[in-house]
Parts: C-alpha cells; structure tokens; sequence
C-alpha cells in the first residue's frame, strides 16, 4: 500500500455559522468538549498520507451522518447530519430547509468532495485505496450512545462486509494484542465510511475505523494529554506503518 487516506471528520471545534442556535457559547463548549474527537489531527498525522481533515465542528455539521435524516439512524434523537439536540436531548438549534440546504452544500458536500477526489486519484495511481476512518471515543458512553455497556476497549476497529477484507481485520487484531492492548471490533461503534459512489460497488475502495480510547490519552473529562499521549501516538504511526509494509 503506497499511502493511505485518512479520514479525520470530527478533530475541530469550529462553528462557521450561528444561525439556529438557542443556546450560548458556554454551552456549545460544553457540548463540543464530550463530542468532539481531541487531537485526531494529530495523533494520526502523517506527511506521507492522505489527511482529509474536517474544518467544522459535528456540532454544527457531522460529515459522517447521512444527508438524508430518513437514512440516518441518530436522526431519530435530533442528532442528524445537523445536530438540532445535544447528548443529553435539549434542544440546541432550529434547522430551517433554507439553512440546512446552505450548510450541507457549503460544507457537508465539500468535504465529501475532497474525499472522493481522494479515493478517485488513489484508484488511478495504484488501482486499489484504503480508507483509515481516524477517531476517539470517551471511557464513559454518552447518554445519545446506541450501546451503552461499560468496560469499553483500549481501541476499536469498525469494519464494512463488503470493503473491509479479512486479512485487515486479523492483522488489526494480532497488531492489538501483541501490543498488550484490548481492542473490539465493531464495539462500541461499528462501520467504517466509503464514499457512496463506491459502496458496495468497488471492492478496490477498502476502508476500516480506528479509534482510540481517550482514557489512552486524555486526562477525562477534559481535553488535556495526559502523560501517556506520545506513547498512544506513536502506537497509532506504528499500526499506520504496519499497514502499508505488511497488506
């Protein structure tokens, strides 16, 4: 594998626009600080790859929903492509059809736009591309989390049963374990994202979902690196590195 493209979709904290809003800042900081996937941008940097990083916050617009809320299972809880309720369940944001309309198309649609160029340039140079879906996720489920167990693994890998081949998933899982960390796959959040113009379409477009634990990393509930940040770093590069000498 040459390089690979990673896919970073909720490392920001920015809100571009505030219209909708019915609450204040103080509140979306709070939100942002449960929600938002901290140092993703960084903990998978790597010059030699492919970052398609989102620039906006999932607060405001979560590239990783459906457009369509019918297709969108969190939908159901105000939490779509356009978040109209926080974790807990309080209303946060009218989406008027005006609004929504603007913001998936200046943003939701442009990001997906940098991702299947990057697919469509890789299947061009080297006739295959592996997508890395790059995120976090807290200890401690969220109240809006479709699984709610406890003891949750050190990391996870989401797969795909069309794009997500064996042979990555056993390696994922030997890499793990020989690492001394526990991993669950497709626990506590399972898929992994393919651009839909290749889904269940083009065996060539693989894709699979790493996320980090931020117990790993993070001093929770905060958004502080603990002292065991560089060590998580760097076992992600390896895992990166691995992938691309060894599938």
């Amino acid at each position: 594998m040459k390089q690979l493209i990673l896919h970073i979709p909720h490392s920001s904290t920015n809100i571009p626009l505030k219209d909708g809003y019915l609450v204040d800042d103080e509140f979306l900081e709070a939100e942002m600080l449960k929600l938002t996937d901290w140092h993703t941008d960084d903990l998978f940097q790597s010059e030699e790859d492919i970052s398609i990083i989102a620039n906006f916050s999932r607060v405001f617009c979560d590239p990783e929903r459906f457009s369509d809320d019918e297709q969108e299972v969190m939908a159901k809880v105000g939490m779509g492509v356009l978040y109209e309720r926080s974790d807990a369940g309080q209303i946060i944001r009218r989406v008027t059809p005006e609004l929504r309309e603007r913001i998936l198309n200046q943003y939701y649609w442009k990001h997906h736009q940098q991702l299947n160029e990057a697919v469509r340039s890789q299947l061009g140079k080297y006739g295959q591309t592996l997508i890395i879906d790059c995120h976090s996720y807290p200890d401690t489920p969220l109240l809006r989390d479709l699984h709610q167990e406890t003891g949750r693994p050190d990391f996870n890998i989401g797969t795909d049963p069309y794009h997500t081949p064996q042979s990555l998933i056993d390696f994922s899982i030997e890499f793990f374990k020989n690492k001394g960390y526990s991993l669950g796959v497709d626990w506590p959040y399972k898929g992994s994202i393919v651009p839909m113009e290749y889904y269940q379409k083009d065996k060539r477009v693989q894709t699979i979902m790493l996320e980090v634990n931020r117990k790993l990393y993070l001093k929770e509930p905060s958004n502080n690196k603990s002292k065991k940040y560089m060590e998580t770093k760097e076992v992600v590069m390896d895992y990166l590195q691995e992938i691309k000498i060894n599938l």
